[in-house]
């Protein structure tokens, strides 16, 4: 058996590392990936789990449905928003009229730091709700329709 077969506490020595890791690099915005922390900390993913949940509750990091999870930083402000209203902004700030071409999901996937796929289900939600139209492989996406501002915070 291991010097390690107990996990306890374990995840308490990864939460420490990731926090040095944010401590030490500034311009660190996204926190390791689950696998990352699974492979190179040889645990379980239960054990990774409980690491992001020890930067959760200390206020160091925060999930993103769809994304990894984020690092927290006092005073800094962050768009808690859903990545598909996010992403409809642009279309207002950098005033895009309809029949207009939209970037592409890789251009996107790029600006918001996110994986394409990811994008692309965000895209899907504007396409439906009647915002952007076309898309597809090979195909540019247009704006239809400039969405209405919200109360944005």
């Amino acid at each position: 058996m291991s010097q390690e077969a107990n996990p306890r506490g374990t995840f308490l020595k990864i939460a420490e590392s990731v926090k040095r890791q944010i401590e030490d690099d500034p311009n660190m915005t996204e926190l390791p990936s689950l696998a990352e922390l699974m492979r190179d900390h040889k645990v379980s993913r239960g054990v990774a789990l409980r690491a992001f949940g020890v930067l959760r509750q200390e206020g160091l990091a925060e999930p993103v449905r769809g994304e990894r999870w984020r690092v927290v930083r006092p005073g800094e402000p962050v768009d808690r928003r859903p990545l598909d209203q996010r992403i409809a902004e642009i279309i207002v700030t950098e005033g895009l009229e309809a029949g207009e071409a939209f970037p592409s999901a890789s251009v996107l996937a790029e600006r918001f730091g996110v994986s394409r796929p990811t994008v692309t289900k965000a895209l899907e939600k504007l396409v439906t709700a009647g915002v952007l139209a076309g898309g597809g492989q090979g195909r540019v996406r247009t704006v239809r329709a400039v969405p209405a501002r919200e109360g944005r915070s």
